[in-house]
């Protein structure tokens, strides 16, 4: 188990990261143009920090991965983790529209491989806080 924590540190790091693409990916000068200050700065500093607290997990998973399976307290964050990455997985399927995907071949393996990260992801922080 404690390797599988690791991997998905890793692959934290490599989301946290990621999000770099973004604001250029998603076209965000344009997109954002039309929306008041406020909201445009808002969603880059959230974005922002979603990529940083992603990443910070990822640091925690490779670093603190026998702790999060044996300690009270790691037993706990891996249970806030788990709940959190569940949520995300529910939000991939029931808050963002198929719209977005259904019939665009790249928008639809991009679904497919974040909706099995994130069940990946959800099931070994589910079985690291049932295992002991």
């Amino acid at each position: 188990m404690t390797t599988h924590i690791q991997i998905i540190g890793f692959l934290f790091i490599l989301l946290g990261i990621i999000h770099i693409i973004f604001p250029k990916y998603f076209k965000w000068k344009k997109e954002l143009a039309a929306i008041s200050r406020i909201n445009r700065e808002m969603m880059q500093v959230h974005t922002f920090f979603i990529a940083l607290t992603v990443f910070g997990m990822g640091l925690l998973c490779i670093s603190s991965a026998p702790e999060l399976l044996s300690t009270s307290i790691g037993r706990k964050i891996t249970l806030g983790l788990a709940i959190f990455w569940t949520i995300r997985l529910f939000i991939q399927f029931f808050i963002y529209s198929s719209a977005l995907w259904k019939g665009k071949t790249f928008e639809t393996m991009v679904h497919i491989i974040f909706s099995a990260l994130w069940t990946y992801i959800s099931m070994v922080l589910w079985l690291g806080f049932f295992s002991n």
